[in-house]
């Protein structure tokens, strides 16, 4: 059971970082420092807002979210861990792994000398997680909020054996319209597309989606920006640690049958994501730790 009073009395920050419960909805992490607003559930590690100071929300949170444990958030930036997609072998497994389905432990927060607000939350391998993959590990996401949102997922192999994991950071971001924006830096790069199962390389300078859309972009670390003249903003999105960058929007009659987005909701968002699968899932031998970071902001 989560005591929100306990996790304020030795993790809260005042005037800076707080813990809330809504009634009927579950319990996250609010942070109001000089830089941005953000919000952080404790289901998942899931960070559900991320506003820097005067403007808009970075991040889009479906209405029609299920937020209720035993059901995955819709929206935000949901981790992947430790797999992504459905599970190789076991269709009856979690899509996407179950990080995003587990109550995460707060384990740090300070305030930095600069303004900036760190968090870090981990998960270890338990009974529970050891019927669905059979590995000791240790799982921390790292949160620095500043003019940009820092978060990186840490997986630490904590058992005698190595073993292989994927994951991503799975960022939906708010747009103005998903055929009004330009995706910015993956020209050159070869993408493999889930739709038709093929392989190809992006010719053009700049991605524009105009219809359902899946690619995962391999061997890249590039940075990439999607650009939103509607909404007057460029978003910076950065990563490190990861060789995979998966865009997606699901199109008009693909969303109709996802229940937790609204029918005309696939027109206000676009993820952009830090991933490690296929080719490019991360071995770590005991001992060993690897670190999967997306910084996003808004170039000035």
């Amino acid at each position: 059971m989560i005591n929100i009073d306990d996790l304020d009395e030795e993790f809260g920050i005042e005037g800076e970082l707080g813990f809330i419960e809504m009634e009927g909805e579950l319990p996250f992490i609010s942070i109001s420092n000089k830089y941005a607003q953000a919000d952080i559930c404790l289901y998942g590690a899931h960070v559900m807002s991320f506003a820097p100071y005067n403007g808009m929300d970075l991040l889009w949170m479906s209405p029609g979210s299920f937020l209720e444990e035993g059901k995955a958030i819709r929206g935000g930036i949901p981790v992947c861990f430790p797999w992504f997609g459905p599970h190789k072998s076991n269709s009856e497994k979690p899509q996407h792994g179950f990080g995003r389905l587990m109550f995460w432990d707060v384990a740090e927060t300070r305030s930095e000398p600069n303004g900036e607000t760190y968090i870090r939350m981990q998960l270890e391998s338990s009974e529970q997680t050891k019927n669905l993959w059979p590995h000791d590990f240790r799982a921390e996401m790292i949160f620095t909020v500043g003019a940009k949102l820092i978060t990186t997922l840490k997986v630490s192999n904590t058992s005698t054996e190595a073993f292989v994991y994927g994951c991503a950071l799975h960022t939906y971001y708010s747009i103005s319209a998903i055929d009004h924006i330009a995706i910015e830096g993956l020209q050159g790069t070869t993408y493999y597309n889930q739709l038709n199962s093929e392989h190809a390389t992006q010719e053009e300078s700049s991605l524009k989606i105009q219809e359902p859309l899946t690619r995962h972009y391999l061997n890249t670390e590039s940075p990439v920006v999607i650009s939103d003249p509607a909404f007057r903003r460029r978003i910076s999105v950065q990563k490190a640690g990861s060789k995979v960058t998966t865009v997606w929007n699901p199109g008009k009659e693909t969303t109709k049958a996802i229940q937790d987005i609204p029918n005309d909701g696939y027109e206000a968002f676009v993820c952009v994501e830090a991933t490690n699968a296929f080719d490019y899932c991360i071995s770590l031998n005991p001992g060993e730790t690897h670190e999967t970071s997306a910084i996003i902001g808004q170039e000035e």
